[in-house]
């Protein structure tokens, strides 16, 4: 219901009142019939619910193309809405400057084209790599100026390939981390992941280990068949447990406490992942930005999420903030560091405004005391 009936109708009132004003346009009236304009719009919405309901985790050169042009289509969809609203509340929904209405209408119309076209070339860009330097307090003399490589939100699937991916696992090795963490949502979730995905993923590889933990849209299948498999691609999967990839640094990860299968609304979880860890450095990583108070007040040095995606979309950002206050970048909670990371893939839409997605490239630096 929730991916599925609830999206066709937010994007079917977005398509009726986009189309809506593009017909008030006198341009365009003055060169274009009534019905071949309803056909058109027809047209774009029908490939949208085939996109969604078809496309959406079917395997096929028809399902993908029909999924990528309808979540294209979303995003297109949704920066020309807020282009026009903008312009709605300027002139007071036609009220105000009646006039100029139709030409602001036009030039806005435009904006939503343009921010379309730079969102696209964005979203299908190489991730960026973001460098960060952690400093904790006594951290182990052999871990300083260690090295973490962090992907998170790739959403391995029908639109993010093994041609993709192996772009972000070159891009990857070439950091030549001691350590690589994945943060969840490796894979999109509707169905087992691709085998096809395997050798790509075993290429990924550290001294002291690849580990992983799952997302939301690992649950959305069967998380026992992802877990698994992320296993036989090598990792070491982390859920609701510690391990200690070198004395000295302990490893916890947590899952992914947003979804709602999973009675974590306190940070329960976060206790019970470390519960019995030996001394040192503690490093959790967590896929959803959430219970941060409750992982400094355990102890933790650094956490690591993602989920967010940055938003993604502006001015989607905006409604994600009011989700999760500290949605991206770098964070300091009661002495314990927060990195949030942007997202590595993109969900829905190729398409990226004004975030970039991101690999993080993380230096451990020690401090006395």
């Amino acid at each position: 219901m929730v991916f599925g009936t609830i999206p066709i109708f937010i994007v079917s009132v977005m398509h009726l009142y986009v189309f809506w004003r593009i017909w008030s346009l006198p341009y365009l009236k003055n060169r274009i019939s009534r019905s071949s304009f309803i056909g058109i719009g027809s047209l774009l919405w029908a490939g949208f619910v085939v996109g969604r309901m078809y496309g959406h985790g079917n395997t096929g050169d028809f399902a993908i193309a029909a999924e990528l042009l309808a979540m294209t289509w979303l995003g297109i969809l949704l920066l020309t809405t807020v282009s026009l609203l903008a312009i709605e509340i300027i002139t007071g929904f036609g009220l105000l400057m009646p006039h100029r209405v139709p030409m602001l209408r036009g030039l806005a119309l435009l904006a939503g084209g343009a921010l379309s076209a730079l969102a696209l070339i964005q979203g299908l860009r190489p991730p960026v790599i973001q460098d960060y330097e952690v400093h904790i307090p006594d951290l182990s003399p052999q871990m300083e100026g260690s090295t973490l490589a962090v992907l998170s939100d790739m959403h391995l699937g029908s639109l993010l390939d093994r041609e993709w991916l192996e772009g972000r696992i070159e891009q990857t090795l070439a950091l030549r981390p001691d350590m690589v963490l994945l943060l969840g949502d490796i894979f999109e979730g509707h169905g087992a992941p691709s085998r096809d995905l395997l050798p790509a993923l075993r290429r990924l590889s550290a001294p002291l280990g690849v580990w992983a933990i799952l997302g939301n849209h690992e649950f959305h299948g069967e998380p026992e068949i992802t877990a698994g498999f992320m296993e036989e691609a090598g990792f070491r999967v982390l859920r609701n447990r510690w391990a200690e990839p070198r004395p000295g640094l302990v490893l916890a990860g947590v899952e992914n406490p947003t979804f709602s299968r999973i009675e974590d609304k306190d940070g329960d979880s976060i206790p019970r992942a470390l519960d019995g860890r030996p001394e040192g450095t503690v490093i959790l990583i967590s896929h959803a930005p959430r219970h941060y108070d409750a992982a400094a007040e355990a102890g933790v040095d650094l956490m690591l999420s993602g989920h967010t995606h940055g938003g993604q979309i502006w001015p989607f950002g905006y409604l994600v903030g009011q989700l999760f206050p500290l949605y991206e970048g770098g964070h300091e909670i009661d002495g314990m560091s927060l990195i949030v990371s942007r997202g590595t893939g993109t969900w829905g839409p190729r398409m990226r405004l004004w975030r970039p997605a991101e690999i993080l490239h993380i230096t451990l630096r020690r401090v006395d005391g």
